[in-house]
């Protein structure tokens, strides 16, 4: 035993001596991983969600994987609005790599839909909106839910976010927007619906595709059962 914990002392002492003696990657001569050159501010495309000009489902693959943007896909796993009817996909099939899943419905009240059967459960923030789509007034319903907002929506990076059709997308923007966070900092790349690129993550199960693999997907649970409600 003494033998065996004398053999361990040594090994981390050279250990310890070759961390010491190891030159940072510059003094070492290798270059530094380059930063991406900053983002230009968004550039709405005048349509009705406000889709990207420059950075979109079209050119996204080419923007993939930046530390600085937190990338988030707004739609539910399993979303009771009648997309269908309007050749959309109401379930969660597949998304990008590198996107974290925070569905709209359940961070705040929807603005009248095109299709019937919206979400109308619970949320964290109740919004009155306008015929304009303007935001008229928002309260919160929980009394976590501006520091949930703050962790999930980070203030410090740019925002890119992502939905089926580009609805949730533009909807979560002005909400975002309203709330405080920088317009010059939140980009909707529209609707995963009509994505063609080589990035796309699946989220069946192989054999069966009426099962949302959610311990695949980067799914972002609110337990709204042990928040505290605001009467």
């Amino acid at each position: 035993m003494k033998k065996a914990m004398l053999l361990l002392s040594v090994l981390l002492s050279l250990l310890m001596l070759v961390s010491a003696c190891t030159p940072p990657a510059t003094e070492a001569g290798l270059e530094p991983l380059p930063l991406p050159e900053p983002l230009p501010p968004p550039e709405p495309d005048g349509g009705p969600f406000g889709v990207d000009v420059n950075y979109n489902i079209n050119t996204i693959d080419d923007h993939l994987g930046r530390p600085d943007v937190a990338y988030i896909d707004m739609r539910m796993l399993y979303d009771p609005a009648d997309f269908e009817s309007i050749g959309g996909i109401s379930r969660l099939t597949r998304t990008l790599p590198g996107y974290r899943i925070v569905p709209l419905p359940y961070i705040a009240t929807l603005s009248a839909m095109p299709v019937a059967g919206a979400y109308e459960g619970d949320k964290l923030f109740e919004i009155t909106w306008g015929d304009n789509g303007d935001i008229l007034a928002c309260v919160p319903n929980y009394a976590e839910s501006e520091a949930i907002l703050s962790n999930l929506f980070p203030k410090d990076k740019a925002i890119f976010l992502m939905c089926g059709g580009g609805g949730y997308s533009g909807l979560t923007k002005s909400f975002l927007i309203y709330m405080g966070w920088d317009e010059n900092m939140i980009y909707n790349t529209g609707g995963n619906w009509y994505y063609e690129g080589n990035s796309s993550l699946d989220l069946t199960l192989p054999g069966d595709e009426s099962v949302i693999t959610t311990w695949v997907a980067n799914y972002s649970f609110i337990d709204f059962g042990n928040l505290t409600r605001i009467s």
